[in-house]
């Protein structure tokens, strides 16, 4: 029994340490949160079983639970790069038409005007004068109706989109739409600080930047990982502890079996 209640232990361990390199592996990518392992206990017995002599068999992992705390930010000077100063998301559409989820809000345009991440995912805004309905993509026009030449694009603290032109005129694009959900930790991540929605998540909701719980928007600044370096480091020699014990005890249990099975002989 001693050797599969350590192997457990072995296993969780080895879970443990796995989290935590795959955080300090991230420390410096752009909009990524943290995750930690939750662990419980198993225990075995019968209705019948006495309480003063149930034993425990081991541990197993309840948990991979993300932190979404908010990371330093860092001012760029760059117009499209955005860091969120609540708890919403940015909406980014795929080039298969599925919907992520991003604190990453380091963007740029394409030859196209719309406005993507690195990933070539398409910003989502609400539409010029509305922050209700449904967001689409955000394409910036290359030349106004006077046909002067696109020079630049801001975005403000309330999301607004604003494009200028050579001519000195301005064009309202439409406003950044964020996305809230009632369960954050619930949401599944897809890699590049992408997340999507799952039914534990729930579905997201959506709002305008300085509403709600969804935060103002910072330009010119990336939010960076949440990663504590000397905090990860500490829980990786902690989690090499855990795994260094567990095979301790399963070497301790295989010297009593040969000393067991040397007294026989």
């Amino acid at each position: 029994m001693s050797f599969y209640t350590s192997i457990s232990g072995l296993k969780n361990a080895q879970t443990d340490l796995n989290v935590i390199s795959h955080n300090i592996a991230n420390a410096e990518t752009n909009g990524f949160k943290k995750s930690r392992v939750e662990f419980a206990d198993i225990i075995a017995g019968s209705a019948f079983t006495n309480p003063k002599q149930v034993q425990g068999i081991g541990s197993t992992v309840a948990a991979v639970n993300q932190d979404f705390a908010i990371g330093p930010v860092e001012q760029t000077g760059s117009a499209l790069d955005l860091a969120i100063t609540g708890d919403g998301f940015f909406q980014t559409r795929s080039a298969s038409g599925g919907m992520l989820f991003t604190r990453n809000g380091s963007f740029s345009i394409d030859g196209s005007g719309f406005i993507q991440d690195g990933s070539k995912n398409r910003l989502q805004a609400f539409p010029a004068g509305t922050t209700t309905g449904t967001p689409a993509d955000v394409q910036v026009p290359a030349a106004n109706a006077a046909g002067a030449e696109f020079a630049g694009v801001t975005i403000g603290e309330d999301g607004t989109i604003t494009a200028s032109y050579a001519d000195g005129t301005n064009i309202n694009i439409g406003t950044v739409a964020l996305a809230s959900f009632l369960s954050p930790t619930g949401l599944k991540p897809v890699g590049s600080s992408n997340w999507q929605a799952t039914g534990l998540s729930g579905t997201a909701k959506f709002g305008a930047p300085n509403s709600g719980l969804y935060g103002g928007l910072l330009s010119g600044a990336i939010e960076h990982s949440n990663v504590d370096i000397s905090e990860e480091l500490v829980n990786l020699i902690t989690a090499q502890r855990y795994f260094q014990a567990n095979a301790k005890a399963i070497d301790t249990a295989t010297q009593i079996s040969q000393t067991i099975m040397q007294l026989r002989s």
